[in-house]
This record gives structure tokens, sequence and C-alpha cells, in this order.
């Protein structure tokens, strides 16, 4: 059953803030608290020990999964150098988003980028802000209200699914995410039905293969390891944009419904600028 809330605060008399906070299906779940059997039952992960502090011991497709940055270090999120260090505007300006359009920010935390992406996207778009921290989506909201953006939706997803509804997504972003997801082939696969076809599917990781990148290795991916990882999907990779100083934006297309995979590696097309 979806469960609407309304978070309301108000000063001096007069509202400040209404929000829809949105979740779908269950209480909030962390990957702790699931049973053990979903990974015996899909055979997907793999345990070891010992393994890098900075990861779970958690393997998939042979990357270990890292550690979850919590909500209590959300204020490196909005730290005043972050677009000199990551050139977070043209990350934006790459997307191409369009008036009207639906994209989904995964992991939105603090909302950094659901509030850019919420310009693009206009009055008659949405913004679908998913994070599985509900400390996160309160920051978030709060954040919103603040500069008076009404287009962005949080939703509080868990650590299996994003709670997103069924091919209703135009762009779904994840932004230095998707290697600290517990269960990353049942996020994928939920992200993939949400997504519509034709709809693109965005990485944006640390360059892994850059050891210049001052950044822990569990918390960088390589360009090969993403497109592994999707390889099991209906996606098919369109392109490897490379305009920013650390990181890789990896793009794919959802594939339409009835179309069999390429066969043998996609061509190679990448983007410098």
């Amino acid at each position: 059953m979806r469960l609407l809330t309304q978070l309301t605060a108000c000063g001096r008399g007069r509202c400040l803030l209404l929000f829809q906070f949105i979740c779908f299906g269950s209480v909030f779940l962390r990957a702790a608290d699931l049973p053990g059997r979903a990974n015996v039952a899909t055979n997907r992960y793999e345990f070891r020990q010992p393994h890098d502090p900075a990861g779970i011991g958690k393997f998939y497709l042979g990357r270990e999964i890292a550690q979850v940055m919590g909500h209590e270090a959300a204020d490196w999120l909005e730290r005043p150098e972050r677009d000199t260090e990551e050139h977070t505007e043209v990350l934006v300006e790459q997307l191409k988003l369009k008036p009207g359009e639906i994209v989904a920010d995964i992991g939105a935390g603090t909302g950094y980028f659901s509030r850019r992406l919420a310009r693009k996207v206009g009055a008659t778009g949405r913004v679908l802000a998913v994070d599985i921290q509900p400390e996160m989506l309160i920051l978030l909201t709060n954040r919103m209200a603040a500069i008076g953006i009404t287009n962005v939706v949080p939703i509080l997803g868990s650590a299996t699914d994003p709670k997103l509804p069924a091919a209703s997504v135009d762009l779904v972003l994840m932004v230095d995410v998707y290697h600290e997801f517990d269960f990353p082939s049942e996020v994928m696969a939920a992200l993939c039905r949400s997504v519509k076809p034709g709809g693109r599917v965005v990485f944006v990781e640390y360059r892994g293969e850059d050891p210049a990148v001052p950044i822990k290795p569990l918390h960088k991916m390589t360009e090969l390891q993403v497109k592994k990882e999707m390889s099991v999907l209906p996606l098919d990779w369109v392109q490897t944009i490379e305009a920013l100083p650390r990181q890789h934006i990896i793009v794919f297309k959802k594939r339409p419904p009835g179309n069999a995979a390429a066969v043998g590696p996609a061509p190679f097309h990448r983007l410098s600028y």
C-alpha cells in the first residue's frame, strides 16, 4: 500500500513547507535486516574474509561492494568546493535534459543534484529523489522548501528496491552511489523496470582506472566493470563521456521490448572534452 505523509513546517504564521514524502511498499529496510536467504536464493553474491575495510565483504561479479556513506556525513555532499572539484554543473549539462522529463536521482542524499535537475526539467517535469536513509530525505525536503523548488518528489527506497513506478522514468542518474548498493542486481533490475523503453540509465563514478583520483579504491569504478555488471540487464551501452576531472559519465539506454542483446561487445565510443 502506498503511504503518503505530508511534512509541514510553519513559521511566523505562514506555511513554509508542504511536501509529499512518498514510500511505496513496506517499511524502510537496511541490507543488514534482509534475510540471508536472499543471497543464497539468487546465488549472485559471494562473501570473503578477510576483505577491504572500506567494503562490506560482499562481492558482485568480482567487485567488492563499498560501505555506504551515512547521513552523518551529509555536509560533505554540500561542500562549497564540490563544483570546483567535480564540475557538477558540467555534469548536469552533459545529460541534455528536456523540459517535462521525469528523472530519478538515485541516492539523492541532500538533494545536491536533485535541485539542479529540477531546474532543467522545469515545472512540467519531475525529479524523483530516492534514498534509503530517511534522515537524508528530511534534509532534502527542507532544502527544497527553503529555495522554493516544488517539482522534486522524495521517495524512501529500500536496499533492494527504489520503489519507482513501472515504465515512468526518462532518465535514471546515479552519482557516486552504485558502488555502494548492497544488492546491485536487485536494484538495477527494479530500475530497468521503471525506465521507459529507450530511456537512459547514467552512472557517474570516480575513475577506477586512474590511481591519481584521491578516492578509496572501492569507491571508484572502472568503465569495464560497469559495462560488465550492466551486460546482464536489458541495457545497451551508448557512450562514455570524459568531460569531468575525476569521474566518467557512463550512459546506457534501455533496450526496447523484444529486442535481443547484440552479439559481442558494442562499438566503443569515448567522448573527451
